[in-house]
Order: structure tokens, then C-alpha cells, then sequence
């Protein structure tokens, strides 16, 4: 074990004596944040997390009571100190609006929105609820998500009070309480009741500190840091990668041998100050964004544990890189695609929940995605229970990466003695 330690920390040594490599590490990073946080305009003079007023477009197609709740709900005093609508009656204007960065979201009401969750006498609902389409322009990613929840959260009530009215409707009739040709009444007047439920309970309202409370706010300075810091995590652990296969080229890992150290003593060694490095950088880049730009990780526990897990995770990503490659200059070519890749698919540059639902999933192949997904949990005062899902993310991403690491280095010899 002593002599794991001793591979690991001489090689976190030469790295934070390698300039180049301090550069990329941590000053690239770093200035990447404070680039960001200019032109996002998250150095506020007030402090403010920047998610007020947020311009949105409506557009209501539709001609009944719902489509026109969720107009009013959006104009509400509730809600006037967070949005700020406007109507439009052409769709595709809308969506031009939003493509020319005029507003953070589109929310489209389509017609007979209504009439196909709430039943009339003459006409049932069918049983696929047409969707209100939310246009997110992705240069405003956490304010387009504010939209999407109010809207989602609308239409989840709207759907429970559907489904709810028709099991109510079948259980009475198998209980012989109604007979066939009453449905329709029945439904109808459940409908309406649903509808103006609906419309008289806002869907969200804006909770406020009381004069002397702290109050909570959600600081985008705390997505951007860790995103930049994990994206140039993944140069780390590859860069790590190179400097196996340069000193098995050397004759240095040969020369390894030669004391009472066999190759897998050797190659753990190695993993170990790769991780030991990625876990110093993450740290560093932590506390230095603490100190010069005043941001709050949350939990200081479960910022440790999620450190941990996401440089585990990208490890995995590192040592399944040079365990395909066969030069050192192979390792640094697919590592830069792969840090740029990953940056772009988990989240670093544009917030994935406002992509399409195949880009969310696929994300998941990333550390990057699972580590922000944690850090944004603590940034919303999340603590150390709620990073179950990231945690285990991560930790059976670097497990199932490590096992495949593991058996194509078993079919090549990185040291002979």
C-alpha cells in the first residue's frame, strides 16, 4: 500500500511543476467562469441569481377556460415579480422571437387544449392530452426552466383532475350508482368542476423571506464553475493517461521494476496520483471560486462526496482512453475530443433540460452531466441525502469503466522487466 502512495503523490508532484499542465488544469478553467459569468451577467451589483422579470411569449389557440387560466395565471400578481408576458397570436412569430433572443420561452396553448381534458355533453375527451409546447431559447437555459416547471406543473393538474373524473365516472358505474346514458351528464359536470378548480388555484406562487430571514437564491455562478471545472477535469485524468504511455515509452516503468514492485503494484500506483491530481484540481477550482466570486456550494459534506465520485467517474473515462491508445500523442487527441465532447453533452456550455429528451438521456454517458446534475442540487440547498441518484451515477460509470480498463491492459504488457 506504502508504495501505491509513494507512485501516486510523485506523480501529483511533477504535475503541479508542469506549467502547461498547471495552465489547462486550473487557470484555463478559471478564467473560462469569470468569462461566463460576465457575458451571462451573473456579477449582479445586487447579488441577485438574475431570475426575475423573465420575459416569456404566450400564444392561446385555444378557445376554452383552461388555455385562458394559464394565460391569467402567467399575468397574476403572483407571478408579475417573476415574468413579464406578453400575448402574440402567430406561433412561428413567437418561435422568432425567441430564436432572436427577444425572450427566455415561447408557451404555446394549442386549440381545443380544453375540450380535450375537460368533457362536454356533446363530446368526451380523447385520451391523449394535447401538449402545450414551451419554445426555449437555450442562451437562457435556468430562466427557460423556471417556464417549463409552471407549465408542467399546470398541466399535471390539469391531467390528475382528468384521470381522477374518469376513474371516478368507471367506479361509479361498475357500483351500478350511474347507468350508461348518464356518463356523458356526469363527466360534464365533473369537467367543469375540474376547469374551474384549475382556474381559481394558481399553479405556483413566489415564496419570499420574511424581513431579518435569509433567503435562498440560486446563484448560475454555481452551475458555471463546476461545469468548467469538470469539463477540464477530463483533460486531467487523460493528460494522467499520457504520461503512462510516455513513461512506458521511456523505459521508466521498466526501470519501476526493477525494485521489489510488480506491474500491477505499478499501474494502480499510477490510477491513484491520476485521481489524487483530479481531486486536488476540483478542490482548488472550488475554493478559489469561493473566495473570488463569493459562491456558496451548499453542503460542504456532500461537496466532498460528489468531488470524489465525479473524479472517480471521469478516471474511468481516462484510463478507458489509454487503455485503447498506443502513443501518448493518441491519448491527448481523443482526450481534447473527448473533454470538448463532453462539455457540450453534459451540460457545461447549455443546460440540458432544455434539450430534447434524447440529448438528456444520452448525456448520461458523461460524468460532466451526473457531477452538475449533484452540484446543482447543493447550489438549491440540497444536501448530501438528496445526491443519491448522481452519486450512483458516477459510481457505477467508474466501476463499469475500470472493469473494461482493466481487461484490455490485461492483453498488453505496459512494463517489462
Amino acid at each position: 500500500m506504502k508504495k501505491l502512495f509513494l507512485i501516486g503523490f510523485k506523480d501529483l508532484k511533477l504535475v503541479f511543476r508542469d506549467k502547461t499542465a498547471l495552465t489547462f488544469m486550473l487557470l484555463a478553467p478559471f478564467l473560462l467562469t469569470l468569462g461566463l459569468g460576465f457575458v451571462t451577467g451573473a456579477y449582479g451589483s445586487s447579488g441577485s441569481s438574475g431570475i426575475s422579470q423573465i420575459k416569456i411569449i404566450i400564444v392561446n389557440q385555444d378557445d376554452g377556460q383552461l388555455g385562458q387560466a394559464l394565460v391569467d395565471l402567467f399575468q397574476s400578481a403572483d407571478l408579475a415579480d417573476l415574468v413579464a408576458p406578453t400575448l402574440v397570436a402567430d406561433p412561428e412569430a413567437a418561435r422568432a422571437q425567441i430564436d432572436a433572443g427577444d425572450a427566455a420561452a415561447a408557451v404555446i396553448i394549442p386549440a381545443g387544449f380544453t375540450d380535450n381534458i375537460v368533457p362536454t355533453n356533446n363530446q368526451a375527451p380523447s385520451g391523449e392530452v394535447l401538449q402545450i409546447e414551451t419554445y426555449k431559447n437555450p442562451l437562457a437555459p435556468v430562466s427557460a426552466g423556471v417556464i417549463q416547471s409552471i407549465v408542467e406543473e399546470f398541466i399535471s393538474r390539469g391531467e390528475t383532475g382528468r384521470v381522477g373524473g374518469k376513474e371516478i365516472v368507471t367506479q361509479m358505474l361498475a357500483a351500478g350508482l350511474i347507468t350508461p346514458d348518464q356518463i356523458s351528464a356526469i363527466a360534464a359536470e365533473m369537467g367543469q368542476r375540474q376547469a374551474n378548480a384549475v382556474d381559481k388555484a394558481p399553479a405556483i406562487t413566489l415564496q419570499t423571506a420574511e424581513s431579518g430571514q435569509e433567503q435562498k437564491a440560486f446563484n448560475p455562478m454555481t452551475y458555471m464553475a463546476p461545469g468548467m471545472a469538470l469539463m477540464f477535469l477530463m483533460f486531467t485524468v487523460s493528460n494522467g493517461g499520457r504520461s503512462i504511455l510516455s513513461e512506458q515509452a521511456g523505459g521508466t516503468l521498466s526501470r519501476l521494476l526493477v525494485s521489489p514492485t510488480n506491474s500491477a503494484q505499478v499501474l494502480i500506483g499510477k490510477i491513484f496520483g491520476i485521481y489524487v491530481t483530479g481531486v486536488v484540481q476540483m478542490l482548488i477550482l472550488i475554493v478559489a471560486c469561493s473566495l473570488l466570486f463569493g459562491l456558496q456550494w451548499g453542503d460542504p459534506l456532500g461537496m466532498l462526496v460528489l468531488v470524489l465520485a465525479a473524479v472517480f467517474g471521469a478516471t474511468g473515462w481516462g484510463m478507458l482512453i489509454t487503455s485503447m491508445a498506443r502513443t501518448p500523442s493518441q491519448v491527448s487527441s481523443i482526450g481534447t475530443a473527448i473533454m470538448l465532447t463532453f462539455g457540450i453533452l453534459g451540460g457545461t456550455f447549455i443546460q440540458t433540460s432544455v434539450m430534447p429528451g434524447w440529448f438528456q438521456w444520452f448525456s448520461k454517458i458523461t460524468p460532466n452531466a451526473w457531477g452538475l446534475d449533484g452540484f446543482t442540487t447543493l447550489g438549491l440547498g440540497g444536501s448530501l441525502a438528496d445526491l443519491g441518484k448522481p452519486l450512483l451515477g458516477l459510481a457505477v460509470m467508474g466501476v463499469a469503466l475500470f472493469v473494461v480498463s482493466i481487461l484490455l491492459f490485461s492483453r498488453r504488457s505496459f512494463a517489462q522487466k
